[in-house]
């Protein structure tokens, strides 16, 4: 049976405002061969819902268009989780991926997003809110950069509420 919006029961369909997107790097690729030239398109696209889930992607395509589907689609299978506390990070982390190191400090309420480029995009698009970072070493490459922040990111860890009682309980006795 088909409802009013013509689409069959029980197919789901995404929600289009659940994931927002951004274009963080849009290269061209020629490969020179014995027959010529091929030129191509790479496309580093990030996606987020700002409560905690981030992506990136790269794919590489004949043209725009055709690359920013693809590394949208790649983002969205590759989403990690992010852990935030009071909207920002739970402790300091360092991160590194090919020659790209990153160093993503906490900070306090009202701070604001304290990054540059690649980092200020992927938290922003993760929900954090206040947070401190920096690119160490000399590298420009955005694509690096990107994956050693996400890198970071997932090295985040927080201590649940029920391990603190435990401990608490733990201490009481001895």
């Amino acid at each position: 049976m088909i409802t009013q919006n013509n689409k069959p029961r029980g197919v789901k369909t995404e929600k289009k405002g659940e994931f927002e997107s951004k274009l963080l790097d849009l290269s061209r690729v020629i490969h020179v061969r014995a027959g010529g030239k091929k030129l191509r398109f790479r496309a580093v696209m990030i996606i987020g819902n700002k409560r905690g889930k981030v992506g990136v992607g790269v794919a590489s395509g004949l043209d725009v268009a055709q690359a920013v589907e693809k590394a949208t689609y790649q983002s969205k299978k590759n989403i990690i989780e992010v852990k935030i506390v009071h909207e920002t990070i739970p402790h300091e982390v360092r991160a590194k991926f090919g020659s790209a190191r990153v160093l993503l400090r906490p900070q306090r309420k009202g701070r604001g997003l304290v990054a540059g480029g690649t980092v200020r995009v992927i938290c922003n698009l993760a929900g954090i809110k206040n947070i401190s970072s920096k690119i160490l070493g000399t590298t420009r490459n955005k694509l690096n950069n990107a994956r050693a922040t996400i890198a970071a990111l997932k090295k985040l860890k927080v201590k649940s509420a029920k391990s603190k009682v435990e401990f608490k309980t733990k201490s009481y006795k001895i």
